[in-house]
């Protein structure tokens, strides 16, 4: 990638940035030829089957953020085909803060996620990305052991019906607390606020209630699963657009928690090298089973 750094500038140094399950991140610190340095990030898969596929809808989306207000890294360089770089490869900007995944200050950012979120809803780009792909069936369900047995049944039932008609929107696919940055300001000083969104590699076009869901389902294992329902209530309050019947935004809910039965494990190590050491997989397993029968209480 070196070729696309600007005239007289070099690597001088590198650091590995934690937090993605299938992608390799590194922070690349460059030198001017003047002095001065400023970081860029290479997002590099690893045998990875999609990784093409990913690489080259991630380069695309960041094309089509410039200049929208939405605050995404700018794309530099991708080889998602690997024909220059040892791995498919993209390189782009580096943007401040950080990913906060701690229970402390949670009423006040998720109103800032949902805000964040409508904000990508209203984006009409106009060439559209792919349609969504649904990433669980009533086959592939995994029910936590202990788990409440009628209540998994009865939600494995919902999804085995026909997804419900939906007006389509400009879909993250992957929007929850770990893609999202913040500036946290020292306690006394002005409140937090949201400095970038990053992982654009499965964006989508769909139903809004899809990345409500996904947002809503991270909260739920991270926190417990009243900030899930609260998420929801959230993107609404911000002026967002579910579909109209509780029954269809519920059918979306049900439909993303019970694709992380599948992958809990996966899910939760990067929260626990992160500082959440209490998330075990049990654990996450445990609030999982919670908000699955939260969700289906709200369908009774």
């Amino acid at each position: 990638m070196s070729r696309h750094l600007e005239v007289g500038e070099r690597t001088v140094g590198t650091e590995a940035l934690r937090g993605g399950i299938t992608a390799e991140m590194r922070r690349l610190i460059i030198g001017a030829r003047g002095g001065g340095t400023r970081d860029l990030v290479l997002r590099t898969f690893v045998a990875v089957e999609h990784a093409e596929d990913w690489l080259d809808r991630e380069a695309g989306a960041l094309t089509l953020l410039t200049g929208t207000g939405v605050p995404a890294p700018t794309l530099v360089a991708v080889d998602a085909s690997a024909a220059h770089c040892e791995y498919p490869s993209l390189l782009m900007t580096h943007l401040a803060g950080r990913a906060v995944l701690d229970d402390e200050g949670l009423e006040t950012r998720v109103p800032l996620l949902a805000r964040q979120l409508v904000a990508i809803h209203a984006l009409r780009p106009a060439e559209r990305p792919r349609e969504y792909v649904a990433r669980t069936t009533a086959d592939t369900v995994v029910t936590p052991k202990g788990a409440d047995a009628a209540a998994w049944a009865a939600a494995t039932d919902v999804i085995r019906e026909p997804a419900p008609p939906c007006e389509g929107r400009f879909l993250h696919r992957d929007f929850h607390p770990g893609n999202v940055l913040f500036d946290v300001p020292p306690p006394g000083s002005a409140g937090a606020r949201i400095t970038g969104v990053v992982d654009w590699a499965q964006t989508s076009w769909g139903p809004a209630d899809l990345d409500v869901a996904h947002c809503s389902t991270n909260l739920a294992l991270l926190h417990g699963p009243a900030w899930g329902l609260r998420f929801a209530e959230a993107y609404e309050e911000a002026g967002g657009v579910p579909a109209a019947a509780a029954s269809e935004r519920l059918y979306w809910r049900v439909r993303d928690a019970l694709a992380f039965s599948e992958e809990l494990q996966s899910v939760a190590r990067p929260w626990r090298e992160a500082g959440r050491t209490e998330l075990t997989t049990r654990a996450v397993e445990e609030r999982l089973d919670a908000y699955v029968t939260a969700l289906m209480d709200a369908l009774g």
